[in-house]
This record gives structure tokens, C-alpha cells and sequence, in this order.
């Protein structure tokens, strides 16, 4: 009888260490899948957004007709390309008429510079010597007269005399100035003047030859031309867009993260991007720009949690090499903690947009 009760005392206990260990086997399952699932939970953030990139208007700095329209909407161009030309038949006449005044008057400069040339100062030398031997003649032929004066000679001739001998010094004064001018060379100022002309010449041809390159409108970046908004035949100007180019690089998913998650997020941080048109595809990106300021919730994010929270924008900059990201692509992002990306060196790592 004990016997049987004492059995039954030991089958209990059996059961309740059964039960025992059954529990804490469960709450060791339980513990291994908190940390293996909200561990990983809390390591990756997964943001929702829309891809974005730069565009463009694209105008010429010219007033004038278009000539030719070289591209058309959705071709891509690369930069430095022709993309549209204007007419230019009054503006080369302009131009060559302003640069061969600017070599015209670079001539002139160039005389100045480099003076008088010895021949001007030898033929200069040489009216001074004839002035002076004309002066010397004129003093002799005055002595002769005046020593005859009164006798055979009237005094009226050797009045004459006195006055062509003054003539004579006269010339000789003068031709002494102007050897003296051909030595000394041009003035400081005259050369100044003609410098200053010069370059007003060459400036007025420079700006006309700008023009002509300006004629011509080129793509600034590689880009798709997302509009052709002007025809031939249209008169152009700087307030008038001719074409609308989409900047294909960089692009990236602008998101928001509510304040609670904005600890997971740094920038460089890693990233890997999705979207529905490719569904086994990721692309890779990392964290760009963090916003500094917190905003309402845009009503492009339709979470009802985040509706009306207050939230910070991130742009998450992604490598698309082959340009088969769009505009508005909604976007999903996946940030995974404690990782950083390596970003080209031509890719931008902030946003003023």
C-alpha cells in the first residue's frame, strides 16, 4: 500500500520536472527568437520613397533665331554636345569687323613700343645740318651787306638779309626739336592711350566671338532630354527655355524616418534599393543627406501611423549605371546598421534640392 502511494508520489514529481523543463525550453525558444528576430528587426530599417533627380531648363544667352533643333525628347546627350544652334549671319560680319580692328590698332601699339627707327633719327640729324649750313650762309651774306651798307647796298637789302638770317636760326631751332623729338621716341602717354584702345578692341571682339560660341547650346551634363520646348524659326532668348534635360546622375530616393528611427540613420550608411519594376533586383546606395529640421509628414506617405507625425527627410543616393531608374519610382529602401558604402568619388553626397 505505501508502496504504491510512495509510486505515485514519484510519478508526480516526475511530471512536474517534465513540466518544469517543458517550460524553461519554451521560454528558451522564446528568448532565441527575440534575438534572432528583434535584434535583426532593430539592425535594418526599411524606408519607403520615391526616386528622384535634378532637372535642368536649358536657354540660350543670345536674342536670336533658332536655326536648328539637333535632338529630340527621351535622347541622351553627354556633355558638351550641340543641342541647338541660332543664326548667325549678322553676328560673324560684326565679330571679324571688331577683331580686325583690335589688329589694326595692335599695330599702332607696336610702332609706339618700339620707338623711331634709327633712319627717322638720321634724316632728322641730317635737316638740322642743312638748317645749319642755310643759318651759316645767311650770316655771312648779313656781315657782307651790312659792311656795304650806305655805299653800293640800300639799307633795304640788308634788312632782307637780317630777316632771312633770323629765318635761318628759326629753322635751325626747329629742326633741332624735332631730332630731338626722334631721339626721345613717343610719349608715356600717347603709348598708354593707344594700349587703352587696344584693349577695348580686343575686348569688343573677344565679347562678340563669346557670342558666336554662345550660338551654339550645349548640354551641361550628361542627361535625357525630358522636353523639346522650342522649334526653328522661334526667336530665342535668355528667359526662354529651349529643352528641359533630367540630370541622370546622381539620382536618389527621397524617404522620411520618424524620430524614434532617425538614431539608425547616418549618413554614409549603406543601403539597398528596390523597386517594383525590377523584383529580384537591388540596387546599391547609401545615405547622402539627412535633414536638419523636422517637417509635417508629406501626404505622398500614406502609413497612417506616420500621417500626421512629425518626420526628417533622407536621400538615399543609389548607383544606377544603366539608367533604369524614373522619376517617381516609388522606392523601397533598406538601411542596415553598423555598415558604410563606398561612394565614387563623382557622386555628390549632398542635396541643395
Amino acid at each position: 500500500m505505501l508502496a504504491g502511494r510512495y509510486g505515485w508520489i514519484d510519478m508526480g514529481r516526475k511530471g512536474v520536472i517534465a513540466v518544469v523543463l517543458a517550460a524553461v525550453a519554451c521560454a528558451a525558444g522564446a528568448a532565441a527568437w527575440w534575438w534572432t528576430h528583434d535584434r535583426r528587426g532593430d539592425s535594418e530599417l526599411v524606408l519607403y520613397g520615391n526616386v528622384d533627380l535634378r532637372q535642368s531648363d536649358l536657354a540660350f544667352n543670345n536674342s536670336q533665331r533658332i536655326a536648328e533643333v539637333l535632338v529630340q525628347e527621351g535622347d541622351h546627350v553627354t556633355h558638351g554636345q550641340v543641342l541647338a544652334r541660332l543664326e548667325t549671319s549678322r553676328l560673324k560680319p560684326q565679330a571679324e569687323q571688331a577683331q580686325a580692328q583690335a589688329d589694326a590698332q595692335g599695330q599702332v601699339l607696336l610702332r609706339l613700343r618700339n620707338g623711331n627707327r634709327p633712319e627717322e633719327v638720321a634724316q632728322a640729324k641730317a635737316n638740322l645740318d642743312s638748317a645749319i649750313a642755310d643759318a651759316a650762309n645767311a650770316h655771312q651774306q648779313f656781315e657782307r651787306l651790312k659792311l656795304l651798307a650806305g655805299k653800293a647796298i640800300s639799307q633795304q637789302d640788308v634788312d632782307a638779309a637780317k630777316t632771312a638770317l633770323d629765318v635761318a636760326n628759326a629753322k635751325v631751332a626747329v629742326n633741332q626739336k624735332a631730332l630731338d623729338l626722334q631721339v626721345a621716341g613717343p610719349r608715356k602717354e600717347d603709348i598708354a592711350q593707344a594700349e587703352a584702345q587696344y584693349r577695348a578692341y580686343e575686348a569688343t571682339a573677344t565679347m562678340l566671338r563669346q557670342e558666336l560660341t554662345d550660338a551654339e547650346l550645349k548640354a551641361p551634363l550628361d542627361g535625357v532630354i525630358r522636353s523639346r520646348l522650342m522649334e526653328p524659326g522661334e526667336m530665342a532668348s535668355p528667359q526662354k527655355a529651349v529643352f528641359s534635360l533630367a540630370i541622370i546622375d546622381p539620382k536618389w530616393v527621397r524617404a522620411y524616418v520618424s524620430e524614434p528611427d532617425l538614431g539608425k540613420v547616418y549618413s554614409g550608411a549603406k543601403a539597398s534599393v528596390s523597386v517594383d519594376s525590377f523584383p529580384d533586383r537591388s540596387f546599391d546606395g547609401w545615405v547622402g543627406f539627412i535633414s536638419p529640421t523636422a517637417e509635417f509628414t508629406p501626404k505622398t506617405v500614406q502609413t497612417t501611423e506616420l500621417r500626421s507625425s512629425l518626420v526628417y527627410e533622407v536621400r538615399v543616393f543609389v548607383n544606377d549605371p544603366k539608367d533604369n531608374l524614373r522619376l517617381g519610382m516609388p522606392a523601397t529602401v533598406r538601411l542596415t546598421a553598423g555598415s558604410s558604402a563606398t561612394r565614387p568619388s563623382t557622386q555628390p553626397v549632398s542635396a541643395d534640392q
